[in-house]
């Protein structure tokens, strides 16, 4: 092929040309493919530090260069939980070695030989052999190593490409660095050019020899007072190409959507992970519920009269909460008496107490007649008999006016409920106390499906606590178009209150297969769709949107979104859902 020639009229303008764009090439010129001067390449995140990591069965492992040093973190691979009582043999360049254990739970191995690497190495093949208990396995590893500062060598490789890249080269580094210099040496170089080419148009061609002349003084004086002001200030590119700041290993949210954690922030968040497994469980439903005391175990105090509620004779009404014993007096209610019959009860009085003495006179007289025989024994006694009855109709109308109502418990238990004031009015059924015995509560629920009486069931507390129930019965009649299911709360009930509301989850018949993880793992994003954190790498977890259904009051059933055998966050998965 011919050598391409620009035809002589236009070899000076383009010269011009040539001058006048100098200041204004981009780095692209630089950071061309093939060009790029041995500057190191970016790395993916700043913050993230060169690292290796292994995995088996049993054990994942985690290797970080810490300057002289490797820091080893050994967890379960199953469950994520750090293994701290660990032996780590390594086979490293200068032979076998053993980590030590840190008091953080890491493990350190002293490694003089990572300074004297070949600068040119990338990466470091290691063996490490884990003894933790009974379980020893053996991690190939491979640890990605920090580069190392360019050499001069590799920033001057392309020096012989010629004086033009050179003075492109200089000029755009001061450009970029804002150079009030070098913006006045472009501009001015910009401007002569034009007058160049102008003058060349007009046929002037002395004229343009002096513009072209002092154009490039200008440049290449802003190019050399440039050069002067770094090495006089100290300031050299190699030496800011060589400063790199060491990374911290922030936990963070990659562009692809996965979050990193490095393992001390995993351990500080105890971020713990479980294998899903796929098994088949019967279906649940949810039902609203509230607690309700034992039938056989609770009462309540009721005035059978009414009356004035007044203080048991202890002096003071039982408070809440107050242990009470069967039997044991609560509160006295007064009948009250009415005006009409206070004023039978004053004629009756009368009458009965003319009765007493017109008898009591009798008897009198009987007792003289009797010794003579005068008076028959049987007279006499049958006049003390009637005497005495009167005495008693007297003594039960004294009472009536005088002697209150006694309210006792029915059961032995804890005051839950108390409606008594000194003077207050109680009418007849009126509840004055409710007693429970706190260790023996039910759960009513409402169901608008017919359950088994064998049917396995859960309460969910609001804080997120489960109690086991057992089926005791259920309704004949409807309540609110809705069964009554009632069940009894087996083991523990401390903290519960009679008239809580729960969440029943109840087991039908019908079956259904899915992956049983516990209700923390599972984590409700802003757009409200729920997805779990599945452990793909050692320090990477990625969000699976998932279609949960309930199963019982500690988990939830996992229908679609997760394969069987993932490992998936059941311990801190909302902590691990605010990395950003």
């Amino acid at each position: 092929m011919f050598p391409f020639r620009l035809p002589s009229a236009l070899r000076v303008p383009a010269v011009v040309l040539a001058l006048a764009a100098l200041p204004f090439l981009s780095a692209q010129t630089q950071a061309h493919e093939g060009h790029d001067h041995g500057a190191p390449a970016a790395p993916v995140s700043k913050t993230i530090a060169p690292r290796g990591e292994a995995a088996s069965a049993a054990f994942e492992l985690v290797a970080i260069p810490r300057g002289d040093a490797l820091v080893l973190y050994l967890d379960r691979f199953a469950t994520g939980e750090p293994v701290a009582d660990a032996t780590l043999e390594v086979e490293t360049p200068a032979g076998p070695a053993t980590a030590e254990a840190a008091p953080d739970g890491s493990y350190r191995l002293p490694a003089p030989w990572l300074a004297k690497r070949d600068p040119k190495e990338d990466h470091l093949d290691l063996v490490v052999t884990v003894t933790a208990g009974s379980d020893v396995d053996v991690l190939p590893l491979t640890v990605a190593l920090p580069k190392s500062a360019e050499t001069a060598e590799a920033r001057h490789e392309h020096e012989g490409e010629g004086w033009l890249h050179t003075l492109t080269e200089r000029l755009t580094d001061r450009l970029a660095a804002r150079d009030p210099g070098a913006g006045l040496a472009a501009a001015g170089g910009f401007v002569l050019g034009l007058a160049a080419m102008g003058l060349m148009r007009a046929g002037r061609r002395a004229p343009v020899l002096a513009v072209l002349v002092l154009a490039a003084t200008l440049v290449l004086g802003a190019t050399a007072f440039a050069h002067e002001k770094q090495e006089t200030s100290g300031e050299h590119p190699e030496a800011r190409a060589a400063f790199v700041p060491p990374p911290t290993d922030l936990a963070q949210r990659l562009p692809d959507g996965a979050v990193f954690v490095p393992k001390p922030t995993q351990r500080l968040l105890s971020l713990r992970t479980q294998m899903a497994a796929e098994g088949a469980f019967r279906r649940t439903v949810s039902l609203p519920g509230r607690i309700i005391p034992d039938p056989n175990a609770s009462g309540v105090v009721q005035s059978s009269v009414g009356g004035r509620l007044a203080p048991p004779p202890s002096g003071s009404f039982p408070r809440l909460g107050t242990k009470v014993r069967p039997g044991e007096v609560l509160a006295l209610v007064t009948p009250p008496v009415q005006r009409v019959d206070l004023s039978d009860m004053r004629q009756r009085q009368g009458e009965l107490d003319q009765q007493i003495a017109i008898v009591q006179r009798r008897v009198d007289r009987y007792l003289k007649l009797a010794p003579g025989g005068a008076v028959s024994q049987v007279q006499l006694d049958e006049a003390q008999d009637e005497l005495k009855g009167l005495k008693d109709r007297r003594g039960a109308l004294d009472r009536i006016r005088q002697e209150p109502e006694v309210l006792t418990a029915p059961v032995g238990g804890v005051i839950a409920e108390a409606a008594a004031v000194a003077g207050q009015m109680a009418n007849s059924g009126q509840m004055v106390f409710q007693i429970v015995d706190p260790g023996k509560l039910w759960v009513e629920a409402l169901s608008f499906d017919a359950l088994t009486p064998a049917a396995d069931a859960t309460a969910r507390l609001a804080d997120g606590r489960s109690l086991p129930l057992a089926y005791q019965g259920a309704g004949l009649a409807d309540r609110n178009q809705a069964i009554p299911v009632q069940f009894a709360i087996r083991g523990g009930s401390e903290g519960l209150r009679v008239g809580q509301f729960v969440t029943v989850l109840a087991a039908t018949d019908a079956e259904q297969s899915g992956l049983a993880l516990p209700r923390a793992s599972v984590v409700r994003t802003a757009n409200g769709q729920d997805v779990v954190y599945a452990h793909t790498a050692a320090e990477r977890y990625e969000a699976r949107p998932v279609r949960v259904a309930p199963l019982d009051g500690a988990r939830v059933l996992v229908e679609a979104g997760v394969a069987p055998g993932t490992r998936v966050v059941v311990q801190g998965a909302e902590l691990l859902d605010q990395v950003r």
